[in-house]
Parts: structure tokens; C-alpha cells; sequence
């Protein structure tokens, strides 16, 4: 018996994974009522993804309240792909984009109004720190969503539904996830993203050195391009992505704080580094400064907490990682 909702699910995910091939792609499925990842996740080629049986499964997990997500896997670099989520703004920057070589490869509707785009910009995997910095600067250009920036976020899967319910239509009905455009090749400027964006990790932020501020004048704080890239950095270090498919950022500023108070940075530095690097920051914070403030307080009293009462074991301490 035919079943027409299979063929265009899988007529939807040809479609996609052609215009952004990969040997293996990364597929999560989140629980949007309870958040929670769907044990089991594993590594898939196309024609794995593509099989019927696998396809079945997931549309079986879709309807009952997961959401299906993708990303081009290469193990802990990214694979050369960006993401940039576009929500709220209207088609004619897709145009936009193509202008300024920055054409995606893959475009999505993910419901009615908001849009996801992959922009191919190498062949060869990024470091993590350049992807990010590519992520930040394409959604600060054309008004994407600076949460979704990093260098492993991962983007909705074509022919299934987006399970927000908030996106649902005067029916209550969830809106499929539908392939705009799908054509495979690095954009014209990604070399160029590229370079730019190896040339600003790699160059050496200020010394962050200086002993935990009290009070006093403020030290000198690194440009919000290596601030960027420190936060990634120490993102990536501390495998938050790997363990926590959608963080809390509020709670990732906290970690990232605490890390680096640890390692001696003031606290006007560390406030320059997560103002600059938390994604889409300040987020919904009506005050940014106090929201800082009450973070590196609290990742402060963390610290002293474990100073007060160090753990029985004990180790040679590592040395500190280059900022």
C-alpha cells in the first residue's frame, strides 16, 4: 500500500541532505514538551538516513512530540557547514545574502515566517573557535538568531513537523518543515569567511592575567572578536555542547565565569568575555550589567565554596590553559 506521507518525507529529506552532502550526519530527537534527548542517538550515512524503516522511525518519534534535528557530523570540528537561523525575517535577505556570496546551500521553512539556512564555507573542517566566529558574524549581518550561532548547533531535518507550540496554526495543527532551496557548493565568499575568521582566533587577545578585581579601575578588557572566541573556546573545553544538546546559557555563562575566575581573570575581564560570547546575549535580561554582575557573583561564591571544603583527593594541578 502506498504511503504518501513516507514518500514526501523522504522526497523532503533527499532534497535537503543533496544540497548539503556529508559521510555522516548527527540526528537528535528532543522531546519538546519534557526537553529531554531521545536515548539512543547515533551517527548515520545518507543512505542509513534515507532508508524506509529509519524514516518510519522517525516520523513514529515526530508525531509523538519529538522534534528531528541535523548536522553534518565531524567529529569535534565542525563540518564546514554554518548554520543561520532566520526568524522574523522576510525571504528578500536570502537574495541579500546571495549578493554578498554568502548563498546558503540549504534553505528551510521551518514554519510560516521563519527560516533556517546552511551556508557551505569549506570543504575541509573548522575548528571549532572559527565556526563559531562565522556563526556570530553571518547572524549579526543578516539578523539571525545569535543563540543558534555556535559552531555545532544543529538545524531542523526537511518532512517533519516543528513541534513548538507556538508555531502552530488556527487548526492546532504543528507546520511541516518544507525544502525552499537545496543546492550543493561552498558559497563564493566562504574562503574568505574562512581566513577572516582563523585570522581573528588566532591573533592574541590582551593578557588575561590580572588578579581578581575588587573594585577599582576597570583592566584592559580583549576586542569582542577574542572575547568571542575565548567563550567558545572554553565551551568547547568544557564538551557543554556534547552534554547539553539545548543549554541554558544562563547557566553556561555561569560555568564559563567560574572557569575562568578560577584561572585568575579579573572580573571585568570575564564580564567582557560572556557580554561578548553568550549567544543572542543579553537574551531576555531587561538589565544586562546587573545580569553580569549576580552571574560572576555567583560563580565567585561557587569558587569559595569549593575552597572552603576541597575535595579528599588530591592532584598535582593542571597547568592553565592559554587564553
Amino acid at each position: 500500500m502506498f504511503d504518501r506521507g513516507l514518500h514526501l518525507t523522504l522526497q523532503a529529506m533527499r532534497r535537503q541532505l543533496a544540497g548539503m552532502p556529508s559521510d555522516l550526519y548527527l540526528i537528535r530527537l528532543i522531546h519538546h514538551p519534557t526537553r529531554r534527548a531521545f536515548p539512543g542517538e547515533r551517527l548515520w550515512t545518507a543512505t542509513e538516513l534515507l532508508h524506509p524503516a529509519t524514516v518510519r522511525f522517525l516520523r513514529v518519534r515526530n508525531r509523538e512530540g519529538c522534534d528531528v534535528y541535523l548536522q553534518p557530523y565531524a567529529d569535534q570540528q565542525n563540518p564546514g557547514y554554518i548554520l543561520v537561523d532566520l526568524d522574523h525575517t522576510g525571504p528578500e535577505i536570502l537574495t541579500v545574502m546571495q549578493t554578498n556570496g554568502h548563498a546558503p546551500c540549504v534553505v528551510l521553512q521551518t514554519s510560516p515566517g521563519n527560516l533556517q539556512t546552511w551556508v557551505h564555507v569549506s570543504h575541509t573542517p573548522l575548528a571549532p573557535a572559527a565556526a563559531s566566529c562565522i556563526g556570530k558574524q553571518l547572524a549579526q549581518r543578516y539578523g539571525g538568531d545569535l543563540a543558534s550561532s555556535d559552531w555545532r548547533h544543529l538545524g531542523r531535518l526537511a518532512g517533519f513537523t516543528n513541534q513548538k507550540p507556538q508555531r502552530r496554526n488556527g487548526r492546532g495543527y504543528a507546520p511541516w518543515v518544507k525544502v525552499v532551496y537545496a543546492r550543493a557548493g561552498v558559497a563564493p565568499a566562504g574562503a574568505a569567511l574562512r581566513q577572516q575568521a582563523e585570522t581573528t582566533v588566532a591573533a592574541p587577545p590582551p593578557p588575561l592575567s590580572a588578579p581578581l578585581l575588587v573594585g577599582g579601575d576597570p583592566d584592559p578588557c580583549p576586542s569582542p572578536a577574542a572575547a568571542a572566541a575565548i567563550y567558545a573556546d572554553w565551551f568547547h573545553r568544557l564538551r557543554i555542547g556534547a552534554r547539553f544538546p539545548q543549554p541554558d546559557w544562563s547557566i553556561v555563562d555561569k560555568w564559563i565565569a567560574k572557569e575562568l575566575l578560577r584561572h585568575g581573570i579579573s572580573a571585568t575581564q570575564v564580564a567582557s568575555i560572556v557580554r561578548a560570547g553568550s549567544p543572542g546575549f543579553p537574551r531576555r535580561h531587561g538589565d544586562p550589567e546587573d545580569y553580569l554582575c549576580r552571574t560572576l557573583a555567583c560563580a565567585a561564591r561557587e569558587l569559595r565554596t569549593v575552597a572552603r571544603f576541597p575535595a579528599r583527593t588530591s592532584r598535582a594541578p593542571s597547568a592553565v590553559p592559554a587564553l
